[in-house]
């Protein structure tokens, strides 16, 4: 079973525990985990950022030199020359020391003589989607300066779980909550009390 503690800490609150702690009594509790995943981990240090200038860089016929704001008060220096490019539009950010999947190290550089402080960023740079024709557009409601983990909501980690076969109650969310709940000791919610409180019996029906 794959599962998602943010998800799950609507239900029960587990937040205190540090993944590592929490598999742990997770496998002792009977629930094996087999592994878990960080998603925010690969995608640190990266950032909605929105292209406030750019000029055509004088050493190439497909670069430009854009001036990105990346809410950190002054605009950052980025060498681009993904074809979707365009001014007003914003982006995903790699700032400098930023680790990217594949281990790729976001670094101060220039290209063709030119400082470049960081990487405008397509999908499958990030490891968020398989595009990678130009860099990834963000909607307008995307806020200059929030990390991208937060905007696309990877603030996570994701548990996969061995469940066995005389524990079908753990196969769902509630059932997990209620585990987790009785492994810490602790109160959880379930949304199916609230649903139960709605039905009423119909007083006409056939015993």
């Amino acid at each position: 079973m794959i599962l998602s503690r943010k998800w799950l800490n609507e239900f029960v609150d587990c937040s205190a525990w540090a993944d590592h702690d929490f598999s742990e009594a997770m496998t002792l509790s009977g629930s094996k985990v087999e592994t878990f995943t960080d998603l925010h981990k690969n995608i640190q240090n990266v950032v909605a950022g929105r292209i406030v200038e750019m000029v055509r860089h004088t050493n190439s016929d497909h670069m430009w030199v854009c001036q990105i704001d990346v809410g950190a008060g002054e605009p950052v220096q980025i060498v681009c020359g993904a074809p979707n490019i365009a001014a007003g539009i914003k982006v995903p950010v790699a700032c400098v020391g930023a680790v990217l999947p594949g281990d790729l190290k976001i670094k101060k550089s220039k290209l063709r003589g030119v400082p470049s402080c960081g990487m405008c960023c397509s999908q499958r740079e990030l490891g968020m989607g398989g595009d990678h024709a130009g860099i990834w557009v963000l909607p307008e409601d995307a806020l200059v300066g929030m990390p991208i983990a937060d905007y696309a909501q990877l603030a996570d980690t994701v548990l996969d779980l061995e469940i066995t076969p005389n524990r079908p109650d753990c196969l769902s969310m509630v059932g997990m909550a209620r585990e987790v709940g009785a492994m810490y000791r602790t109160d959880y919610v379930s949304p199916l009390a609230g649903m139960a409180g709605k039905l009423a019996l119909d007083a006409s029906a056939a015993p």
